[in-house]
């Protein structure tokens, strides 16, 4: 046998050692778990490559305002937004039964906010209002549909905006992606082949601010460890059942490269604690094998 190939068997090998241990961690962190679990990781310098329910498809619930925050982001690139765009928040735009710090800081509305302050409300705080605002501005969902679809991003479909997800617990299932999408998503998105790599520094340092599941993929991970991510939960319905437990996003590794994870805990009827800790445990493994 040529030396390329058994230098490509060596790193076969290599990666499924790497992958099986990795597995066998995943699997005792969902095993006897209520729960759907997706995960999906995937190295940027290095072709690290791991799933798990990778292609099943996942209501994405928040998680799925880091595509719109993109879609609007390639409205700026094309020069029809401007980042500096003064934006009339109406008192009407600030639904009263949602998550919204933007209604809490600016509770009578009427006010005219530039574009990246609700942007940054949107991703970084993960407000449902700000969600929407940037969804009218563009045109709704089927503008973020196709701007992902022109990228090439298979696997993922945005019917619904928030307004209409908190009138339909099933609206959220018409809004999914699976895990792999995500985390290949990212990956072209920190390659800059999502955005110019002005749009593409911005977004990172949004999502780099992010304020929201501080014990999802961040909670165990080494302290100050840069993370640029966005996160999804759908809560409990009656029948206490959580829809979503989302977590995505590009992890900075100590030797400086990164690599894309996302992790959907969905249709499970564990308590939030358990769910959230699911994400936690899963990332922490991750970045564990990494760091071997």
């Amino acid at each position: 046998m040529k030396k390329a190939g058994l230098l490509f068997l060596f790193i076969s090998a290599f990666s499924f050692a790497q992958t099986t241990a990795l597995e066998q961690t995943i699997n005792s962190i969902i095993n006897n778990k209520n729960a759907t679990v997706g995960v999906s990781v995937l190295g940027i310098e290095d072709p690290f490559n791991y799933n798990k329910n990778g292609e099943k498809k996942l209501p994405m619930q928040s998680v799925f305002k880091f595509h719109i925050a993109s879609a609007v982001l390639d409205f700026v690139d094309k020069g029809k937004l401007s980042l500096h765009k003064k934006i009339l928040v109406k008192k009407s735009d600030l639904l009263d039964d949602t998550w919204s710090p933007l209604r809490e800081k600016y509770p009578n509305g009427n006010i005219e906010l530039p574009l990246s302050e609700i942007i940054d409300f949107t991703v970084a705080q993960s407000d449902n209002n700000g969600c929407d605002i940037l969804l009218r501005l563009i045109g709704g969902t089927a503008t973020v549909q196709k701007f992902m679809n022109s990228k090439g991003v298979k696997n993922f479909q945005i019917k619904f905006n928030e307004e209409e997800m908190h009138k339909s617990w099933d609206a959220q299932y018409e809004n999914y992606s699976t895990t792999n999408s995500v985390a290949e998503v990212l990956k072209k998105f920190y390659q800059g082949k999502l955005l110019s790599k002005k749009s593409t520094d911005y977004l990172m340092q949004v999502m780099l601010g992010t304020k929201t599941g501080t014990n999802k993929l961040i909670e165990q991970l080494p302290k100050n460890t840069p993370i640029a991510h966005k996160t999804g939960s759908s809560g409990k319905n009656k029948n206490g059942l959580t829809g979503a437990e989302n977590d995505m996003g590009i992890i900075t590794l100590s030797n400086g490269k990164h690599y894309a994870i996302a992790v959907f805990v969905s249709n499970s009827t564990e308590t939030d604690v358990v769910n959230c800790k699911i994400v936690s445990d899963i990332s922490k493994a991750v970045w564990d094998d990494f760091n071997k």
